[in-house]
């Protein structure tokens, strides 16, 4: 059995405003527009989410936030955790139990490779020292220490608060191998892994392209159903907004300054901006990129946006 639902899992970006200020306002219709078109599984800090930039007072701040509006929403808030020092990481874990959450997204401390024990060192650190939460693995390469399939098995074994993993890559044989030696963990995939994933096993999608939450949903209904077809078939318009963004926005640039721009094709005052020294996507680039996805692909475009 699997130790969290299979779903669909999406991201929330952080709006800041001309002094980097963090924009309430904004980002509450945010996680509200989510949760009332997309999906109830949403998390804050991740790379998209800007975690790695917080401040703790900023942390704080925008995690009260998030709880209270997801409760609103009758959803559970998970909380990404990306930070150099373990001791930090705990802090941040402890204050947000103090406040009633339990899910959490965890990232491997990046300033140095860890080894196989000192891998298995830090999920002992967390999963081991709160045994009343729930933990994600975002395996992710910024972390130059990816988490095999064989790992994960072993991982699972000892923590069973472990419940789930996300990999955005898509090697054939890495997606195979989440699935057949880590069964028990609910591993979420990108739209592209999630295709050939979906042919062995159980799995979830994590979400890139939230401009089009049907498509979304129906690509995850056709997994679940082993639809090769209709896989395939959504899979295609999902390639030609990859192409239509890389053509029309810089690339190289951290993941914020691209999903910021789906946010905004939902509400036109959510701002570009990332925390400095990061550069985030400018209103020219938005505004090309959504006119050749509506050239391209007009049922990707929100119908908020109109025919301007």
């Amino acid at each position: 059995m699997k130790r969290y639902p299979s779903c669909i899992m999406a991201t929330c970006c952080i709006p800041w405003d001309a002094k980097g200020q963090f924009v309430e306002p904004i980002f509450r219709r945010g996680v509200h527009i989510t949760l009332s078109r997309g999906t109830k599984h949403i998390y804050v800090f991740g790379t998209a989410g800007e975690g790695y930039a917080v401040t703790d007072q900023q942390f704080d701040q925008i995690v009260t936030t998030f709880a209270d509006e997801m409760r609103q929403g009758q959803a559970e808030p998970m909380v990404g955790l990306i930070n150099l020092s373990l001791g930090t990481i705990h802090e941040r874990i402890e204050r947000c139990r103090d406040i009633g959450v339990r899910q959490f997204q965890i990232s491997l401390p990046c300033w140095g490779v860890l080894g196989e024990g000192e891998l298995f060192n830090f999920f002992d650190a967390v999963c081991g020292r709160f045994p009343d939460c729930q933990f994600t693995h975002y395996n992710l390469p910024r972390a130059k220490r990816m988490v095999t399939g064989q790992e994960y098995g072993r991982l699972a074994e000892t923590h069973p608060n472990l419940v789930a993993t996300k990999n955005t890559g898509d090697s054939q044989s890495h997606i195979r191998s989440l699935i057949e030696d880590a069964p028990q963990l609910q591993h979420f995939l990108s739209e592209s892994g999630y295709v050939y994933g979906s042919l062995f096993g159980e799995c979830g999608i994590l979400a890139s392209f939230i401009m089009n939450w049907p498509k979304l949903k129906a690509l995850w209904a056709a997994g679940r159903q082993c639809d090769v077809a209709a896989m395939v078939s959504i899979q295609r318009q999902v390639d030609i907004v990859g192409r239509s963004l890389w053509e029309t926005v810089t690339a190289g640039r951290i993941d914020g300054s691209y999903d910021k721009l789906f946010e905004k094709m939902y509400d036109s005052e959510f701002p570009l901006r990332l925390l400095p020294p990061y550069v985030g996507s400018s209103d020219d680039e938005y505004e090309a990129f959504v006119k050749l996805l509506r050239q391209r692909l007009p049922e990707w475009v929100p119908s908020a946006l109109g025919s301007a």
